[in-house]
């Protein structure tokens, strides 16, 4: 199981830099603003979970 959620952590990690990639072809556009939005909130989510993830396996281990 948790090797699944390091999996949607990375996935978290593919997604943001895909937006960062389609921010900067659209640069000139006010879907730029978006989709740097939408990769910032993928890194905090990254971050989150991974963050979450260890909390839960180190209540485990105790």
């Amino acid at each position: 199981m948790q090797k699944i959620w390091k999996i949607f952590e990375y996935g978290y990690l593919i997604i943001a830099i895909v937006f960062i990639i389609e921010t900067i072809i659209n640069w000139g556009t006010q879907k730029a603003y978006l989709l740097l939005l939408f990769s910032v909130l993928a890194i905090f989510m990254y971050f989150f979970r991974k963050r979450f993830r260890k909390k839960f396996e180190n209540r485990n281990k105790k």
